[in-house]
């Protein structure tokens, strides 16, 4: 499997172009709402390119390397998940200079960015499918989409009976891309953007284009105009079919998000949820599961520190198992300083740049463990070991390793403190005099091969040798 090499060692920041931030006040929409107003499905708040290129400086600050932008293409909607022309940057966020110089200043500053491909369908506004409402079954694009009955109807209420529309929406047809000249279209814009400077594609719910040769080509294309681009599918169940040199590099892991919130509410004992994370490790190729876009939120769902209640220290466990995990960590734009939200839309707020407003322990924490992951290799690109602890608590060990160099990860998932033994035999850790906790100040000897550490209640370790 060819992933590419920067991928393992990313760290991503997911951004709704609408809600980061507002740089240019000229292409807002008429009506926009407040920028810290309640999101509503249709509202607009203003964000756009020019918002993230001004503030650049917080992402380097927070030590991200690597930015998934939600689509940015020519759309009616905020989402713009219906575009209307996928070569035209929506002016509501800007240019294409634009874009150039966000792709300049990132890549400048060793920044990837990739991009929401929505290919399964597009707006009413996209031309071929205008034009089947305007000449309907006169048009050369019938084929192009998968029509039920003449005359189409696209605007009237209810659901989509005339043709196909994604989940019956009438706003989202369906294309045909068994059509050739659709697929033609489709790996244009894929290697467009890519020629541009874009450094790989999330693809929007591709399991819907059920056709292996199609995402062989799409990523042929790709890959021949930038053999580095990064493709992840958003794959919801984690099936390990899209995962290999026919489809994608990894997938949005949301299996290993509700393995994580089912731990930390309690819904699974301690055993079932280290054997999962064992299974996780061995579903897909090693190199794949390194390249596993791993979240704890996005815009499709609740906020994390919403599902963990406003727990801080159950959302520190989430993100501290997310940065010492297989798989590359994401954070979701504005989850680092505890923004919350409920279901779409309400997961969709804007960010609050009022600092006094932030949740900054959080923020601090994850800042910390960026740079430990950083720095140690071993977090990034290491083999995964299980390892027992001589506790009746909910207690979890274990390790990141390669060549020499080994992480140990340590977490007490009750709502008591608890001593942990735990065997270090069989790793590099075992012949280190003593261990550091990198995110406090603790330092534990090893004797015998073991360490004994007293963990408070709902808290986590990463220890390395000192």
């Amino acid at each position: 499997m060819s992933v590419p090499g920067w991928v393992q060692d990313s760290i991503f920041y997911q951004i709704f172009p609408d809600r980061f931030a507002n740089g240019q006040y000229g292409n807002n929409p008429k009506s926009v709402l407040p920028w810290n107003a309640k999101p509503t499905i249709l509202g607009f708040h203003g964000g756009d390119l020019k918002g993230i290129i001004d503030h650049m400086y917080y992402l380097l600050d927070l030590g991200v390397n690597a930015i998934y932008l939600n689509p940015i293409f020519l759309s009616p909607s905020n989402h713009r998940y219906n575009a209307v022309d996928y070569f035209q940057i929506d002016p509501k966020l800007g240019t294409k200079m634009d874009f150039f110089t966000l792709l300049d200043v990132a890549h400048r500053n060793e920044m990837k960015v990739i991009l929401d491909g929505v290919f399964n369908h597009c707006g009413r506004g996209f031309y071929a499918f205008n034009d089947i409402l305007e000449n309907q079954a006169d048009s050369p694009y019938t084929d192009w989409f998968h029509i039920k009955k003449f005359p189409v109807d696209a605007y009237s209420a209810g659901d989509a009976t005339t043709y196909e529309g994604w989940w019956k929406y009438k706003s989202l047809p369906k294309f045909n891309t068994s059509n050739p000249e659709v697929e033609n279209y489709i790996l244009k814009v894929a290697r467009y953007w890519i020629e541009q400077g874009a450094d790989g594609w999330r693809l929007d719910v591709p399991n819907e284009i059920n056709d292996d040769d199609f995402w062989l080509r799409f990523r042929q294309v790709v890959r021949n105009a930038n053999p580095d681009a990064y493709l992840v599918g958003e794959i919801w169940d984690g099936d390990p079919r899209w995962v290999n040199d026919n489809h994608f590099d990894g997938i949005m892991n949301y299996p290993l998000r509700d393995l994580i919130l089912n731990m930390l509410s309690g819904d699974i004992k301690i055993e079932q949820f280290k054997l999962d994370l064992q299974k996780y490790q061995t579903k897909y190729d090693e190199e794949n599961t390194k390249a596993m876009y791993n979240l704890l939120g996005s815009h499709d769902v609740e906020r994390f520190l919403t599902k963990v209640e406003g727990d801080l220290a159950k959302a520190k466990l989430g993100y501290l198992l997310l940065f010492t995990l297989s798989g590359v960590p994401a954070i979701y734009y504005g989850d680092e300083i505890g923004l919350l939200g409920g279901k779409d839309p309400d997961c969709r707020r804007a960010f609050n740049w009022d600092e006094s407003q932030w949740m900054t322990s959080l923020r601090e924490w994850i800042k910390k463990l960026i740079r430990y992951r950083k720095d140690k290799v071993a977090l990034r690109r290491g083999i995964f070991q299980l390892l027992n602890t001589e506790s009746s608590n909910k207690c979890l060990a274990f390790v990141r390793v390669i060549d020499n160099e080994c992480g140990l990860v340590l977490i007490n998932f009750e709502n008591s403190g608890s001593e942990i033994i735990i065997d270090l035999s069989g790793t590099p850790l075992a012949t280190h005099k003593s261990l550091r906790n990198v995110l406090a100040t603790e330092e534990y000897f090893v004797i015998n091969h073991k360490i004994t550490v007293k963990l408070a209640a709902t808290s986590g370790s990463l220890l390395f040798p000192y």
